[in-house]
């Protein structure tokens, strides 16, 4: 029951995008077409939990030795790694995806979103397990805000927009109306699990 709080708080009420307003770059950029939405999603999932997977062991040995003002520079670098990693794995194997995604897949590397998951574990005293189970969940919760974020702005290319409003204030705009929704879940969520 504490996994499943954890992965509903961490996709629902907790949400990365919209609750907490970490990873707004890729949000903003790559939410144009579904696709690329959920492409962008996928890669940002893996590096999330591969991420953890690799720094929290690392971050024991820190805090072991007393290094643990390194806790930030090393997980950039693991981090960077693993997005040069999907970066190649997807240059490879998936070139339009790659193509399409542009500048935005080595901007996962700087994605604070990523950095933000990672040391939010640290910080929330969780279990190996229950970190894994929280990285995954934000990253469902990064690609359930970018798919429905995609859905709103196909909407909004048809719709006729006041030329004050038209680009990228129509889109802050629906932006902070998707945010508010998510709010609701917090009620959700903690009627669900009887927290």
């Amino acid at each position: 029951m504490m996994y499943l709080s954890i992965l509903l708080t961490a996709i629902l009420t907790a949400n990365f995008v919209l609750s907490k307003f970490l990873g707004i770059c890729p949000f903003l950029g790559v939410s144009k077409k579904l696709n690329t939405a959920v492409g962008m999603s996928a890669a940002v999932i893996f590096v999330m939990a591969l991420s953890t997977a690799v720094c929290y062991p690392i971050n024991n040995i820190l805090i072991k030795n007393d290094l643990e003002y390194l806790q930030t520079i090393v997980c950039i670098l693991v981090i960077a790694a693993l997005v040069q990693l999907v970066e190649i794995i997807l240059k490879k194997f998936m070139p339009p995806l790659y193509n399409a995604l542009g500048i935005y897949l080595p901007l996962i590397t700087t994605n604070c979103a990523v950095l933000g998951v990672v040391l939010l574990n640290f910080t929330e005293g969780y279990t190996y397990l229950q970190s894994l189970v929280n990285s995954v969940g934000a990253g469902l919760g990064f690609m359930l805000a970018m798919v429905l974020f995609s859905g709103v702005r196909s909407r909004l290319e048809s719709c006729d927009i006041p030329k004050f409003l038209q680009g990228l204030p129509i889109v802050l705009i629906a932006a902070s109306i998707v945010s508010l929704s998510f709010m609701g879940f917090t009620g959700l969520v903690e009627g669900l699990l009887g927290v």
